[in-house]
């Protein structure tokens, strides 16, 4: 299952890009950023409290939580970062080079996670960085 989730996350992760490069021409790209994650705001909220007990909020652990405010913080650095580039460079070159993320994933998962490293991740990853540095160059 977690498959298909996968590729609705690729699906709507290509619409972010095609929205967010039409969506600032003309615009401070981190105004478009703001505009942006109140919606994600709304949205992740009405789904949360939709679907999950939110007095299970009180039981979070400090680790979890310090954990999830740096997710926040490096998703926040990324969705500047990500405007940005959009909008100064070409949504076809800008999205395959932010895709290395992949790349660096898998080696901090190995280096902190301790995920197992086989030839087949490798050769995966190798073929990513590959073709992100052929489009981007």
């Amino acid at each position: 299952m977690w498959q298909v989730y996968a590729v609705l996350s690729a699906v709507f992760a290509s619409l972010t890009a095609i929205f967010a490069k039409i969506g600032v021409s003309g615009i401070n790209s981190n105004l478009a950023t703001a505009i942006r994650t109140v919606i994600i705001l709304f949205i992740t909220w009405g789904i949360a409290f939709a679907t999950a007990d939110m007095r299970d909020i009180k039981s979070i652990s400090r680790h979890t939580l310090v954990f999830l405010v740096l997710s926040g913080l490096a998703t926040g650095a990324s969705w500047l970062c990500y405007f940005k580039a959009m909008q100064i460079g070409q949504a076809s070159k800008v999205a395959p080079v932010d895709k290395l993320s992949v790349v660096f994933t898998m080696i901090l998962a190995f280096t902190f996670l301790g995920e197992p490293v086989s030839a087949k991740v490798l050769a995966g990853g190798a073929l990513i960085l590959i073709g992100s540095l052929v489009i981007a160059v």
